[in-house]
C-alpha cells in the first residue's frame, strides 16, 4: 500500500514505530548495530583518513548505545576514538546499550565524567550521544557541563539522533547531525547543521501500521494535583438510541477520564442511566435533539469543566435532529477537543480554524461516502489517498473505519488492522469514539489518539473474544479496556501506569 510522507518525528513517535518494529520480530541489538555502523560511516566521511582521533560523548541511554557502537566500528576501522562516559557505566539499563559499552570498555580509552574543553579542542571531530529524542527541556548536570565543554572546545560536532538540548539556549549547535529512521521535531539546519536521514532497520510498517508501541501514547500519570485522575468528557448522543451514548461514555470513562457526562433527549435519560451509576446523565428538550435545544448545551458546558465533547452517536437522521447538530457543531469544532460520530458526521464544518483544538471524524464506509464524497468500495491505495486527501481539506484527523481502519491528519496516514472479525457488531464504533475522546480529553493529539484508540479497543476485542466468542457484543469490549491497557502498558516496560496507579511525584 502507497503511504503518504511523513513530516517530523517527535520522540514519541520514534518510540511507538521501535517498540512496533521490536513486535515484527526486529531486535535492540539490531536497531543500535544498525545505528551505530551508520553513525560511524556519517564519521569517516567528516574525519581526516585513519588513524585520526575522534571523541564520543556518551550518556547511559540508548543514544550513548548508539555514540559507543559507533565507537567500536571506527576503532574497526583504524580510528582511535576516545569515550567521555558523563555518567557512570552503573546507570546503563538498556541491555543493548549494556552489550555496546562492555564491547569497548577494554578496548579503547574510556573516560568517566565531563571532559574539559581543552581536551576536546584537540580532535578533529567530537561525537554529541548525549541524550537522544527522549530529552526534554535543557540539559542539566553532567550533561550541561558536557555540553557547555563541547561547546566551548570550538571542536566540529557531528551530533548523534538530535544535539542534546535541542530546543533550549543550552543547546548543542553541531556542524552536523545525523538522525535516525527521520527528521526529528524542532531539527532545522539553525539547531542541527546539515542533517543526514539514516535508516537503521525499523521497517515502514513499524511507522504507518499501528501495533502494541501505540501504548506509548497513553498519559503518564502526573504529579499529583486537585485533579489526579484528569479529563472531563461530555458525550451528546442519543435519543431514539440510549445505547449508543451509555456506551461511549463508559469506553470513555475506561480510557482514564475522571468524569462522563451524558446529554440526551429527556426520553432517552433514564434508559441511559440505568446502564452504569458511574455515568452523570443531563436530560436535554424533548424526544430528540431539535435547534431549540442548542443555546441550553451551550450554556451547560460554558458552565462546567469540559476537556473533550463526543457528539452524534445515537441522535438518529430525523431532519430536525441534523438541523440541530448543524447549529451545534460549529460551536464545538475549533473551541474543544471533539470527536464527530455517526449522524453528527452530515453536520461537520467544510474546515476547522487554524491551530484550534483537535478534531476527530470517525465514518465508517459508508457515512466516508456519504459525508466526504470517497469511493468505499475503491482499492486500498485509492482509499488511502482519498482518506488522506479528505483530512486535509477538512483540516481534521479521520479514522475511516473499515476491514483496515485508516488514519490520517492529512500529514500523516496510518492503518490498523487489529481488530478480530467479531468486533464488527453493533456498539462497537460507540465505544471506539468514546476511548479517542477520552484520549483527547487527556491531552493526547488527535492523530496520536486516533491510532492508539483502534489499536486498544481491537486489542480489548480479541480479550473479550476470548471470552465470548462470536457471541462478543460491544459492552464486553468496554469491560475488557482496561485490562487491555494495564497489557500493553506492561509490554512497553510502563508497569503500574494503569487506571488506577498513584500518581508519581
Amino acid at each position: 500500500m502507497a503511504l503518504a510522507g511523513e513530516g517530523p518525528a517527535s520522540a514519541l513517535d520514534m518510540a511507538v514505530a521501535e517498540e512496533n518494529a521490536l513486535a515484527l520480530g526486529h531486535t535492540l541489538d539490531e536497531l543500535m548495530e544498525n545505528a551505530g555502523r551508520a553513525i560511524a560511516e556519517e564519521a569517516v566521511r567528516r574525519l581526516p583518513k585513519a588513524p585520526a582521533k575522534v571523541a564520543v560523548l556518551a550518556g547511559p541511554g540508548n543514544n550513548g548505545g548508539d555514540g559507543t557502537c559507533a565507537a567500536f566500528y571506527l576503532a574497526q576501522w583504524g580510528y582511535q576514538p576516545e569515550v567521555w562516559m558523563v555518567r557512570p557505566p552503573a546507570e546503563i539499563r538498556s541491555s543493548a546499550a549494556r552489550r555496546c559499552y562492555d564491547r569497548i570498555a577494554s578496548r579503547l580509552p574510556v573516560h568517566a565524567g565531563v571532559p574539559r574543553p581543552a581536551e576536546l579542542g584537540g580532535f578533529p571531530l567530537v561525537l554529541d550521544a548525549l541524550l537522544g529524542t527522549g530529552q526534554a527541556g535543557p540539559p542539566r548536570g553532567a550533561y550541561r557541563d558536557a555540553v557547555a565543554a563541547a561547546r566551548e572546545s570550538g571542536a566540529p560536532i557531528l551530533a548523534v539522533d538530535a544535539p542534546t538540548g535541542l530546543g533550549s539556549p543550552e543547546a548543542i549547535v553541531p556542524r552536523w547531525t545525523v538522525t535516525l529512521t527521520a527528521v526529528k521535531a524542532g531539527m532545522t539546519p539553525a539547531t542541527a547543521g546539515e542533517i543526514v536521514v539514516r535508516e537503521i532497520g525499523i521497517p515502514p510498517a513499524a511507522q504507518h501500521e499501528t501495533g502494541p508501541g501505540e501504548f506509548h501514547y497513553y498519559p503518564k500519570p502526573r504529579p499529583a494535583t486537585d485533579r489526579p485522575r484528569p479529563g472531563r468528557v461530555v458525550v451528546i448522543g442519543g435519543g431514539p438510541y440510549a445505547g449508543a451514548p451509555a456506551l461511549a461514555a463508559l469506553a470513555a470513562l475506561r480510557s482514564g477520564v475522571e468524569r462522563a457526562t451524558v446529554l440526551v433527549p429527556l426520553p432517552a435519560a433514564d434508559r441511559v442511566q440505568s446502564f452504569s451509576p458511574d455515568l452523570v446523565v443531563h436530560a436535554v428538550g424533548e424526544d430528540r435533539f431539535h435547534p431549540a435545544d442548542v443555546p441550553t448545551i451551550a450554556t451547560f458546558l460554558e458552565s462546567v469543566s469540559v476537556d473533550a465533547v463526543i457528539v452524534g452517536m445515537g441522535v438518529g437522521r430525523g431532519e430536525s435532529t441534523l438541523e440541530a447538530m448543524r447549529v451545534l457543531l460549529p460551536e464545538l469544532v475549533g473551541r474543544y477537543p471533539t470527536v464527530v460520530d455517526a449522524d453528527a458526521l452530515d453536520a461537520l464544518p467544510p474546515a476547522t480554524p487554524d491551530a484550534a483544538p483537535p478534531t476527530v471524524a470517525t465514518p465508517n464506509q459508508s457515512e466516508f461516502a456519504r459525508v466526504f464524497g470517497g469511493d468505499a468500495l475503491g482499492t486500498p491505495d485509492e482509499r488511502i489517498e482519498e482518506v488522506r486527501r479528505r483530512a486535509s481539506t477538512r483540516r481534521v484527523t479521520l479514522l475511516a473505519k473499515g476491514e483496515i481502519d485508516l488514519i490520517s491528519d492529512g500529514r500523516r496516514t496510518a492503518l490498523n488492522r487489529h481488530h478480530p472479525p467479531a468486533l464488527a457488531v453493533s456498539g462497537t464504533g460507540d465505544v471506539l469514539a468514546g476511548v479517542v475522546g477520552g484520549l483527547l480529553a487527556r491531552g493526547v493529539a488527535g492523530y496520536a489518539a486516533a491510532r492508539l484508540g483502534t489499536y486498544w479497543v481491537g486489542a480489548a476485542g480479541y480479550r473479550a473474544g476470548a471470552r465470548a466468542g462470536p457471541g462478543l457484543v460491544a459492552s464486553d469490549v468496554v469491560r475488557e479496556l482496561g485490562p487491555a491497557l494495564v497489557a500493553g502498558l506492561d509490554r512497553i516496560g510502563r508497569r503500574g501506569e494503569g487506571l488506577n496507579a498513584p500518581a508519581r511525584r
